[in-house]
């Protein structure tokens, strides 16, 4: 096979040419970034257009109908032609003249005869794929459609013949006079963000991995990981009851910046704030279980993860009070720090904590982190009190000899 597809009169540009492209790697590549494409077509002599999902399967692009819509109507005689287009805008491109304001993107035009898929298997497999474009292993983690929404639903497949891809990039490109102008030039970058889901009503289960998060320049997740005395597991609304079992003691929640949730629906708010903050890359978070039993002992967090310095910190930790002067908060402590710096290659890890949690203060140092400082009225309490927050750091270079004096404690406790 050819890396590039042959021009054809419908493929070939008449303006712009440098910026028309026929590689098939390109055009593969923007088909599958792109969720949804537009298909033109021809309906009772009328020009038709129809908005709908997409997902190549080597070199045939599968499109998703509806059987009673016209384009699944149109299909049902025989093939249908079709035009199919897919554009991604990268920037708007402010030039110091009207007719040089342009745009970078990246578009794919195919231009071809869609066929209705009527084997079970095929459609099956298609209707799989696109569910798995918008997450890997979506179709398996969700039900497979029964028979009348396989009848209900149509799936088209359009060969990758005529294909080609347009694209901009760059900067501006001004008239030589207009140069002196005084006007603002320049590219304003476009991207794709998606934001924090939304869970249905009644879901418990974790928001899945495989959910599309954005760019991820260090990608900090909440993975499980377990110990002898601890297991963490990553937090989902569905440990709300036990949490409230486990916390149910106001002197836990004593130096923690939020009020006590005393109901399972108050839980699970709390949770939920906890869960919101890992979409925008701020914090992340685990249930603390006991390994033996699968009782839920508490929480604790990543937080104010910095992508630019690889630096994190470990806090917001709430350990019910049966397991206080145990070695779960110790070895809770040792999992995340290992790994922060083993697997995530952090170069520092930090922890603030108040003032007046002297406790927490001497936890924090037998891990061996040096007491770096104080923030003076850095936050304030539920009760509306400033309090003054103390830091504690531990580097790349310091953890080797912190985690073998950890391991040793927890192998002698």
């Amino acid at each position: 096979m050819s890396d590039t597809y042959t021009r054809t009169s419908r493929t070939t540009a008449t303006r712009y040419r440098e910026r028309m492209h026929y590689d098939r790697a390109l055009a593969h590549a923007i088909l599958d970034e792109a969720y949804d494409c537009t298909i033109g077509f021809v309906a009772e002599g009328e020009p038709r257009l129809l908005p709908t999902l997409h997902v190549r399967v080597g070199e045939t692009l599968y499109l998703h109908g509806s059987s009673g819509g016209r384009m699944g109507l149109s299909a049902r005689h025989g093939e249908v032609p079709v035009a199919v287009s897919v554009t991604l805008l990268d920037g708007i491109v402010y030039a110091r003249s009207h007719v040089h304001h342009s745009a970078n993107y990246r578009s794919v035009v195919v231009h071809g005869s869609a066929r209705l898929v009527t084997d079970p298997e095929e459609k099956k497999a298609a209707m799989a794929a696109l569910v798995d474009k918008v997450g890997a292993g979506r179709a398996a983690d969700s039900r497979p459609p029964n028979r009348r929404e396989m009848a209900e639903t149509s799936v088209l497949a359009l060969p990758l013949e005529e294909v080609s891809a347009r694209a901009r990039s760059g900067g501006v490109i001004d008239d030589e006079d207009d140069l002196a102008l005084p006007h603002w030039a320049g590219v304003l970058p476009v991207r794709r963000v998606f934001g924090p889901p939304a869970s249905a009503e009644g879901v418990s289960a974790a928001e899945p991995a495989y959910l599309p998060v954005g760019e991820q320049p260090w990608a900090v997740a909440p993975v499980p990981l377990t110990g002898r005395h601890v297991r963490l597991e990553p937090l989902t609304l569905g440990h709300a009851a036990r949490m409230v079992e486990a916390l149910g003691d106001d002197e836990v929640w004593q130096h923690i910046p939020a009020h006590r949730p005393q109901t399972v629906d108050a839980m699970r708010d709390y949770l939920a704030r906890l869960l919101a903050a890992r979409w925008t890359g701020s914090q992340v978070a685990w249930a603390q279980v006991e390994p033996a039993t699968g009782r839920v002992i508490g929480l604790t967090s990543y937080h104010d993860i910095d992508a630019d310095r690889r630096a994190l910190g470990i806090g917001h930790t709430i350990v019910g009070r049966p397991w206080w002067r145990t070695g779960v908060n110790t070895e809770a402590k040792l999992l995340l720090l290992a790994h922060a710096f083993d697997d995530l290659g952090a170069e520092r890890v930090f922890w603030h904590t108040d003032i007046r949690n002297e406790r927490s203060q001497q936890a924090i140092a037998r891990l061996g982190a040096v007491r770096e400082g104080v923030l003076r009225r850095h936050k304030q309490r539920p009760d509306g009190s400033w309090r003054d927050t103390v830091i504690f750091g531990m580097t790349v270079d310091e953890w080797p000899e912190a985690g073998r004096k950890l391991r040793e404690r927890l192998a002698a406790g």
